[in-house]
């Protein structure tokens, strides 16, 4: 009799063994050789070698799914273990499966773009109106490369404009006063992983979200980093952003020229640099407009009477 021990890393065991250890139990029924025992944050099997391997073999199968998928139900595991790990063709321009497996793929011409710069530049504009999809892309693009072990963290960071001198005024500490600001980027991790997983990343700082100030001296190498909301990023924030990239790492900068929320006395950075750096090997830009529009239909219909508007008024 040999045993082998499997260490539970990263992953709650219900994950894996399932509520009231259902799961579990379905494996045990697959491996009836196998006195199999789960304690704690470890599994372990105990049995004749030819069958420990298979065991092992099959068991990194079921981890595997449940990494990609974000579930493993009963069925999922009854399904594994009799025929393996079905072999589907990745189309559809899935980026990664959500929470529950839900599938988040690129769901317009441009955010596939996105895509496909992303995998070839190391840094990317992404350049459109409201609710195109440019940070939901981009968080999604920066969570499958921290899976992939592309990138050793992320870092999500933001502009606080919006909170200005009536940043005292709110309740609570810094971070009270800062999370409404950076809500957006938590609402599309929370999309992403499992509760439990984000909570211990963002515990870890293996993703970390931040007002761009806090960027300031850093450098932030094997890192995903993604800049949002960069058009009220001043020109010496955005040059200071852009300068924090070290080696290993892949800049993301996203916004919306149309909504910028700077004082008039005070040039957008992003406004700045797109055209300065248009053509620079290695950066990607990518321009959304309103056919890439993912939120209700109502939004494409709003975003092109304010450009008619826009369009129509004298130019001084």
């Amino acid at each position: 009799m040999q045993e082998i021990i499997i260490q539970f890393e990263d992953i709650h065991p219900v994950e894996l063994l399932g509520a009231n250890n259902a799961n579990l139990q379905i494996i045990k029924q697959h491996f009836p050789q196998l006195k199999i025992i789960a304690r704690g944050n470890q599994l372990k099997a105990i049995g004749p070698e030819d069958e420990l391997v298979r065991f092992e073999k099959r068991w990194k199968e079921l981890a595997q799914f449940q990494a990609k998928y974000q579930r493993l139900n009963e069925r999922d595991t009854v399904n594994l273990l009799s025929m393996g790990v079905p072999k589907v063709k990745d189309i559809d321009h899935v980026l990664l499966y959500g929470n529950d497996g839900r599938v988040i793929k690129a769901r317009t011409p441009n955010q596939l773009k996105m895509v496909e710069l992303s995998e070839d530049n190391d840094m990317m504009f992404a350049i459109g109106p409201a609710g195109t999809g440019k940070t939901y892309t981009a968080v999604a693009l920066a969570v499958r490369a921290l899976k992939d072990k592309e990138v050793q963290r992320i870092v999500l960071t933001r502009p606080a404009v919006e909170a200005g001198e009536s940043l005292g005024f709110l309740p609570g500490d810094l971070k009270d006063k800062l999370d409404p600001y950076l809500r957006p980027l938590y609402d599309a991790l929370i999309d992403m992983l499992p509760y439990d997983k984000l909570t211990k990343y963002l515990e870890r700082q293996t993703i970390e979200i931040a007002p761009l100030a806090f960027m300031r001296g850093r450098t932030l190498s094997n890192a995903f980093v993604i800049l949002d909301e960069a058009q009220n990023a001043s020109e010496n924030q955005m040059k200071m952003f852009l300068t924090r990239m070290g080696q290993g790492s892949r800049f993301i900068v996203t916004g919306d020229l149309s909504q910028i929320d700077l004082p008039k006395s005070q040039p957008s950075g992003l406004k700045q640099v797109v055209p300065m750096l248009d053509g620079v090997e290695g950066i990607g830009m990518v321009k959304l407009d309103k056919r890439d529009v993912v939120r209700h239909k109502l939004v494409e219909k709003i975003i092109l009477r304010y450009e008619e508007t826009e369009n129509s008024k004298p130019k001084r």
